[in-house]
């Protein structure tokens, strides 16, 4: 394999590009050459395809974002859309893709290594949601933001005597609203993953107030319902008065953590590697804190599985 690309699709997450550097820099050392594929797969179409050098991607692991940018591709799911795209690679003298993104990122990885195009997955979602690692890329920074929030929002809760609502991104998963609910000492946390039962957590705002508790947090992943709909059920069911916080997509940028960095360094070399390695379809992850890869149609054939040990130690620490 003389030449890869490597393109970022779907949501943006801080660490994106860290991978991005890595997949560039470890080409380069190993003799190939790498192109950069700007706008996802939308890119991969048009042709939107660069050569990059070492120096294109200095200067980029501490920002937040991703340098190639990002773009919706309906014409992508299509069997023509990614015939183009390949013919364009073509054109362009690639032989293997990295696609940087989340699981509907993976499935175009995956069509086009069914089309004899090796294409590797590396996890970028702050979701934390891919089946097969532990951790993706953009999740750890994403949580500092929410904690960071949370404990700001706690002062205002504390001054008012009030009950504030935080509502936190992650599509069906809780793994943001847990880690962070969890960290931030929430006194409730509702997510996907587990049925919220609204009568308890009302008995448990007011056993809090019972002894003498006069604000709580509730942290409610975006999954489950939006924050003010879990207003409007805790007005019609008490007199306890609460505030919405809608934390939207400043969850999504920032400077990346070390943790972050690290990883975007990680997966995007072994990513180069195994497509050296003459390998496709394959995704990149962290099981046991060791990098792995593995079939990409687990991150998507397989669901999601919260840390519930994890919820079950956050109600028994909010009492």
């Amino acid at each position: 394999m003389k030449k890869i690309g490597v393109l970022t699709s779907g949501g943006d997450s801080p660490g994106m590009n860290a991978a991005v550097r890595a997949v560039v820099r470890k080409g380069i050392y190993h003799g190939i050459e790498v192109a950069g594929v700007y706008y996802g797969y939308q890119g991969l179409i048009e042709g939107n395809i660069k050569d990059l050098q070492a120096g294109d991607v200095g200067d980029i692991i501490q920002r937040g974002g991703t340098k190639l940018y990002s773009a919706r591709c309906d014409e992508f799911r299509t069997d023509e859309g990614q015939w183009k795209a390949i013919e364009q690679m073509k054109k362009k003298g690639l032989e293997g893709l990295v696609v940087i993104g989340g699981d509907g990122s993976y499935r175009g990885a995956m069509a086009l290594t069914k089309k004899g195009f090796p294409s590797i997955g590396v996890p970028g979602t702050i979701d934390n949601d891919i089946p097969g690692t532990d951790y993706t890329i953009g999740f750890d920074t994403a949580l500092n933001t929410v904690i960071e929030a949370i404990d700001k929002i706690r002062d205002t809760a504390t001054s008012h005597e009030r009950t504030f609502i935080i509502e936190v991104m992650g599509r069906d998963a809780g793994d943001l609203a847990l880690w962070a609910g969890l960290a931030g000492g929430a006194e409730t946390i509702l997510i996907p993953e587990d049925p919220y039962d609204i009568d308890d957590m009302l008995e448990r705002l007011e056993s809090g107030r019972k002894r003498g508790k006069k604000h709580s947090i509730i942290i409610v992943a975006e999954g489950v319902m939006s924050g003010g709909e879990l207003a409007e059920l805790i007005s019609d069911k008490t007199n306890v008065e609460t505030r919405v916080s809608v934390l939207g997509h400043i969850q999504r940028g920032g400077t990346p953590t070390g943790r972050d960095r690290v990883l975007g360094s990680l997966f995007g070399a072994r990513a180069v590697e195994v497509l050296l390695e003459g390998k496709g379809g394959l995704a990149i992850g962290m099981k046991n804190h060791q990098v792995v890869d593995y079939d990409m149609t687990t991150a998507f054939e397989k669901e999601h599985d919260a840390d519930m040990s994890l919820y079950k130690l956050s109600k028994e620490l909010s009492i």
